[in-house]
């Protein structure tokens, strides 16, 4: 049975996008997916921190549009699923923002996705490493797990916590890895709450690391399912029709070792499992 699933995905929509969305979907096909999902960034929180940003700022209308029809054009042959990737600030300034675009354009999915710390994000540490990372690592991951802790209170509807452990793809120390020994009651809060909330857990294959093959890490994955957690979903976190569903079958293998036997793909508050 063809069960290859991925709902992280990025077109040249976003910012950072390589691929146009029709040749992100053709690819998609091309590879057999059964579910194809694109969930392009919505920065605002980048955007109402920083003002000059505007790059950053997505085009919504345009991105709906294009996707609604590939979605229709698509019927039948590839399970199109129109989604978006929506951050979090703690300063509350973006939430209108999101939920406005929520209500207007009613995505078939939302992850939430914690990417920044004071509006700034994490993937730009080079730029502000003397301002938040001269703290120890101690410091720096606790105040992250704060922030993804906050995030899962945030008001706009969501269905899938994302890449959690972001930071450490780009953390500058020498140990990045985001322990449970080291942190394990922010953890275990955070993971809990996911499973109280019925969210699914992202298990994303873009790493950065040598040692691991996803975020989050093996470990954390293996917490979440001893205190009850089964919903998981696959990210590529692509961003060009290269890495569509790239390592999928060794996140899988992995997940099955640790006893997971399904991913589960939202859509329209549908949750539907794809065994694995």
């Amino acid at each position: 049975m063809n069960n290859r699933s991925d709902i992280h995905t990025h077109s040249a929509h976003s910012f950072d996008g390589k691929s146009s969305l029709a040749e992100m979907v053709e690819s998609a096909r091309k590879k057999g997916l059964l579910f194809y999902g694109v969930s392009e960034h919505f920065d605002y929180e980048v955007y109402v921190r920083t003002g000059e940003a505007k790059e950053r700022k997505i085009d919504e209308a345009a991105y709906f549009h294009d996707a609604r029809h590939l979605q229709d054009d698509y019927a039948g042959v590839l399970n199109v699923l129109v989604g978006a990737e929506f951050g979090y600030d703690d300063n509350g300034l973006s939430l209108p923002m999101y939920l406005a675009t929520y209500e207007k354009y009613r995505p078939d999915y939302v992850i939430n996705s914690v990417h920044c710390v004071d509006g700034e994000d994490y993937y730009f540490c080079s730029s502000f490493a003397l301002k938040k990372f001269e703290r120890p690592k101690q410091d720096v991951y606790s105040q992250y797990l704060a922030i993804v802790r906050a995030s899962l209170d945030v008001e706009y509807p969501y269905d899938v916590v994302g890449h959690f452990g972001y930071l450490c793809r780009y953390a500058p120390y020498p140990d990045r890895e985001l322990r449970v020994s080291e942190f394990q009651k922010q953890i275990d809060e955070i993971l809990t709450e996911i499973i109280r909330r019925d969210k699914i857990l992202e298990v994303n294959s873009k790493s950065k690391d040598e040692k691991e093959i996803t975020v989050p890490s093996r470990e954390i994955l293996e917490r979440y399912f001893e205190l009850g957690g089964r919903q998981v979903s696959f990210g590529s976190d692509a961003h060009n029709v290269d890495d569509v569903c790239a390592h999928f079958a060794e996140v899988t293998a992995m997940l099955k070792e640790i006893g997971f036997t399904y991913y589960t793909v939202p859509c329209r508050g549908e949750r539907i499992k794809v065994e694995m």
